[in-house]
């Protein structure tokens, strides 16, 4: 394996999962952060512990004797909650800290309208041209007649599409095709937009969501490229149904060593792009796991154009793959990339969906909000580069 990263976080005792008491998920959701916590201890050869009542009177009393824990948060944090989690650093969590609680969502993807526009404290206003050309026409907002001034720009090359920013996978989503819709679609954000914003951008036909990210855990650094399918949920929607990835050794820059088709290598590139912009524009923000979502697809006037979508430094729908990868590599040191994927099944297909012995199951149930659902992963050792 590549070189260990320096961290004082190596050798601590437990894994523990963190989720904040305000935290809402649904339950294969908080079934599958545990499952990730149990993977990572296991993978670390630590032992998992359930987080304490009072989590300030356990550091307490077990800080001094065994270090603090290596956390597995199931959200991105302030860097406010890492200090009083006692996280330092990379070496001290999987996942992610931020400055602040914006620049976790997806607004930071775009700029502001204008100069003047709302934005909240700590806003960046020059990432927007940094990265410019690496994302899909856009922007945020937060005041309703900012949304309104921007998505009549955008209307006039075609329809846009109206983000929460805080939604996953695909949810929280409008496609706006005029501005009476655009009007109606904003009303209801009148009184939470200046804290939440929205995101407003290009929409796009015949697409594909490239993935490229990159974890670091127990200092090894492994990096990917890879693609994200979608899958028909119990409602008949189209859902994020799994992703695969191409995992090697090392930094972006090893994946870009990689014989990558010219789309693939631009997604690549962007995402190596924005990941250094947002580090540059967000001083304090660090992470041992980000992926990085790429759209590519067609304009409505059949022009083909690529961005980068959001950043994610927290566990993911990736993440499984992800540690699927980590293993085999790390019992395989004579293999220098594979092949790891993810899968998410809905409904009847659940029943008749055989599951590959090698897999590790993160979810096999009924959902009280999404119904019956199936979530595995395993590395394809017979698939190539």
């Amino acid at each position: 394996m590549p070189d260990r990263l320096p961290g004082h976080g190596l050798g601590l005792p437990v894994v523990m999962p963190y989720r904040p008491d305000a935290c809402a998920a649904a339950s294969h959701e908080i079934a599958t952060h545990q499952r990730i916590a149990q993977k990572v201890a296991q993978l670390l050869g630590r032992r998992l512990q359930d987080p304490p009542e009072d989590l300030v009177q356990w550091r307490a009393e077990h800080g001094a004797a065994g270090g603090s824990p290596y956390y597995v948060p199931f959200d991105t944090l302030e860097v406010a909650v890492a200090t009083a989690l006692g996280i330092q650093g990379v070496p001290d969590l999987f996942g992610g800290v931020v400055p602040h609680a914006f620049v976790a969502t997806k607004v930071i993807t775009h700029p502001v309208w204008s100069p003047d526009a709302a934005a909240p404290a700590g806003w960046c206003r020059t990432m927007g041209g940094l990265i410019e050309d690496v994302v899909l026409p856009g922007y945020s907002a937060f005041a309703v007649a900012d949304a309104r001034r921007a998505g009549r720009l955008l209307l006039r090359e075609g329809r846009v599409r109206v983000k929460a920013p805080m939604d996953k996978g695909g949810l929280g989503q409008q496609v706006i095709r005029d501005a009476h819709a655009l009007d109606a679609c904003l009303a209801p954000l009148e009184d939470t937009l200046a804290t939440t914003g929205v995101v407003l951008e290009r929409d796009m036909d015949h697409v594909r969501t490239c993935s490229v990210g990159q974890i670091i855990l127990e200092g090894v650094c492994l990096s990917y490229h890879g693609t994200q399918c979608l899958t028909p949920d119990n409602l008949g929607g189209r859902v994020y149904g799994g992703s695969s990835l191409q995992v090697v050794r090392g930094d972006f820059d090893a994946v870009l060593h990689l014989p990558l088709d010219p789309q693939t290598r631009r997604a690549v590139v962007q995402a190596c792009r924005y990941h250094q912009a947002a580090q540059e524009c967000y001083p304090g923000l660090y992470a041992s796991r980000c992926n990085y979502d790429v759209l590519q697809g067609e304009t409505a006037g059949g022009v083909w154009q690529s961005g980068v979508l959001e950043q994610s430094w927290r566990v993911g729908g990736a993440t499984g793959a992800e540690l699927a990868a980590f293993a085999y590599l790390r019992e395989h040191p004579e293999v220098a990339q594979v092949r790891a994927v993810t899968c998410e099944i809905y409904g009847r297909a659940v029943a008749s969906t055989p599951v590959p012995r090698d897999a590790v199951i993160y979810f096999d149930g009924d959902d009280g909000s999404v119904g019956p659902l199936l979530k595995y992963a395993r590395v394809e050792t017979d698939a190539g580069p």
